[in-house]
């Protein structure tokens, strides 16, 4: 039955290949759009299985450089049970790379506590040197700075070099390689020279990095550190940054501009905060609704590497949904390619099929040959779109490796492969039942 199915296949050699045409095209748009998904949720995976740490921004802020917290709090942190070390962070966005805009990909400046980053038991950026060395304490306060292989190879350089960045120029002392888009995206310096360079608050951070001891459920130290800063509202301290983002130009001024009226009003209703230190809030003089209603927010989000990736899953769900629409397209297409072969394939062969059915075939026996023709359309059609797709996939990640991950996973690849070889019976089944339904008389009469 397989062979004269073929048979039946190659002796209408260009209607079938236009129908296999349709079908890996339409299997091969399939593996590249769904690749995108699939190559998210693979980066996500693989970037945030290395980061055993929580990390403390301000409640709202999607990432570190959009949070600000109290310098003052690292220590409150740090005083948790269940936190071996808490490392601040300071994010600021390189606007300039060697006068260059970074728009794609972005360039951020990480500035790091170099000291604490040492003392961690895992770091990410620390433990992926491939030349030269990490920040040690001998780099505190100075320019020197660690990049990542994809920034060496952009702008040619290497250990020893210099390399400008918004007006200062930086000493390439180490270069990194983690292996994620997410994370080879960052120049890495003490944190007090990122302050000087983005013009970042001094009372201020961006983040908390926290290494648990074990010695408490990650659930249960997120939960205690969200109780230890339930009520502090973010309006107290946000104003100390009289510019968040200084090279904002006119924006910037009215985000200035609205947060001096902000602690103004605060301070008329008798809000206040303590000077020393910038950090710890003082108790207000007299309760607002406005301060009642604060001291049920959370002043501080405590976020896991499974947190991170369930938001980026939410995310993607969205792109899914796009996904699904734009291959449902090519489906659609691909199955009326079959369908209109296969209606041809049985209308020209009427006087076959009654002649089978007239030699002992059943009409179980017809059904199984159209159906088997339109499993092999689909079969091939699924190997060679999967087998276009994922070189697609691979020239992309190839020509846009510092841009671009897609993913063509192997479940991705048997899904499709699959699909396919079902889509083509589908698409053979209602001209098969048109066949069998026929007596061999009349068969033969209308053939």
């Amino acid at each position: 039955m397989f062979l004269f199915a073929f048979r039946n296949l190659i002796s209408r050699p260009v209607r079938s290949l236009l129908a296999l045409l349709g079908l890996t095209v339409a299997i091969a748009g399939m593996v590249g759009l769904f690749s995108i998904a699939t190559g998210i949720d693979d980066l996500v995976g693989k970037t945030f299985s290395r980061i055993p740490g929580l990390a403390a921004m301000q409640p709202g802020a999607p990432i570190p450089l959009f949070s600000r917290l109290p310098i003052g709090w690292v220590a409150e942190i740090a005083e948790v049970k269940g936190v071996r070390k808490a490392r601040p962070e300071v994010w600021a966005r390189a606007q300039l790379v060697e006068g260059k805009p970074t728009f794609s990909p972005p360039r951020f400046l990480f500035g790091t506590d170099i000291k604490t980053t040492l003392e961690l038991k895992e770091a990410i950026y620390r433990d992926d040197i491939v030349a030269g060395r990490f920040l040690t304490t001998d780099d505190i306060g100075t320019f020197n700075c660690v990049i990542s292989r994809p920034i060496a190879e952009a702008f040619k350089k290497t250990i020893g070099d210099r390399l400008h960045v918004d007006g200062y120029d930086l000493t390439v002392v180490g270069i990194y390689q983690c292996g994620s888009l997410l994370l080879d995206i960052a120049i890495v310096l003490d944190g007090n020279s990122v302050r000087k360079i983005g013009k970042f608050d001094d009372s201020l951070v961006s983040s908390v990095y926290i290494e648990p001891d074990d010695s408490v459920s990650k659930e249960q130290l997120i939960e205690e550190i969200r109780q230890k800063f339930q009520g502090r509202r973010a309006s107290d301290w946000r104003t100390n940054a009289l510019v968040e983002f200084p090279q904002a130009g006119l924006a910037g001024l009215l985000n200035a501009l609205a947060q001096l009226l902000e602690a103004a009003a605060s301070r008329l209703q008798g809000n206040s905060f303590s000077a020393p230190g910038n950090s710890l809030l003082t108790a207000p003089s007299a309760e607002t609704p406005s301060d009642q209603q604060a001291s049920d927010e959370d002043g501080i989000e405590v976020r896991s590497a499974q947190d991170w990736g369930d938001k980026i899953a939410d995310l993607s769900s969205d792109l899914d949904i796009f996904l699904y629409l734009m291959t449902g397209i090519g489906i659609i297409i691909a199955l009326l390619s079959i369908l209109n072969t296969m209606l041809m394939s049985v209308a020209e062969r009427l006087i076959e099929f009654g002649v089978l059915k007239a030699n002992g075939w059943s009409a179980w026996d017809v059904m199984r040959l159209v159906t088997w023709e339109s499993a092999l359309l689909g079969l091939s059609g699924g190997i060679l779109g999967c087998l276009a797709g994922w070189i697609a996939v691979q020239i992309l990640n190839t020509i846009y490796s510092t841009r671009l991950y897609l993913y063509a996973s192997p479940g991705l690849l048997l899904f499709s492969l699959g699909f396919s070889t079902f889509l083509g019976m589908i698409g053979g089944l209602y001209p098969a039942l048109w066949a069998l339904r026929m007596s061999p008389m009349e068969a033969i009469r209308r053939g």
